[in-house]
């Protein structure tokens, strides 16, 4: 385990660097997911969506990758981390941070698992990650259904993640904000 001197581990006061690079990398490559399936909704088929639509799985993948990494950072220093607060806001903390982790690693596997059944297979940036299938396994593709749903619900969880550390900034005044922002 890395030194919490060399700035890479976390510390109890704050995030370390990997962690506040998985943080950011995720927030700016799921911000851009989700930006593009909101237009999509907005524009439906349109030049500007095609742009997002076009890489929505490549980079699904690649958040599914990052994820994982960051959950095994996250095990790795969990006894480290900067702690939530006591009481009933410590647990509202801990269970959306838990349930963010759950859905940032649910709705990319859920479109891998369809990628995999489906006759399209998947191709990342000219790597080919599931080959296509003649025929779809239907019981793959059934639970996919949820990833549009799921994304959603992503979308708003993280909608409240910032306006909670902007609360913990602009009302409350702590240090909370800081610890992931550097």
């Amino acid at each position: 385990m890395p030194e919490t001197r060399s700035g890479l581990a976390d510390s109890p006061d704050r995030y370390g660097l990997l962690s506040r690079i998985f943080h950011w990398a995720l927030a700016a490559l799921i911000g851009w997911q989700l930006l593009g399936m909101v237009l999509k909704l907005i524009l439906g088929r349109h030049p500007v969506v095609a742009v997002f639509v076009g890489q929505h799985q490549p980079l699904g993948a690649l958040i599914f990758v990052l994820v994982v990494l960051r959950l095994v950072w996250a095990l790795a220093n969990a006894r480290r981390r900067p702690p939530h607060e006591p009481g009933v806001a410590g647990l509202l903390a801990r269970a959306a941070h838990g349930t963010l982790y759950l859905l940032m690693l649910a709705v990319p596997a859920l479109a891998l698992l369809r990628a995999w059944g489906g006759t399209r297979g998947l191709n990342v940036w000219g790597w080919q990650v599931f080959a296509p299938r003649e025929t779809a396994v239907d019981w793959a593709a059934s639970p996919a259904v949820a990833h549009g749903p799921l994304g959603f619900l992503l979308l708003a969880l993280i909608l409240l993640h910032v306006a909670a550390a902007l609360w913990h900034r602009l009302v409350l005044r702590d240090a909370v904000l800081s610890r992931m922002a550097g």
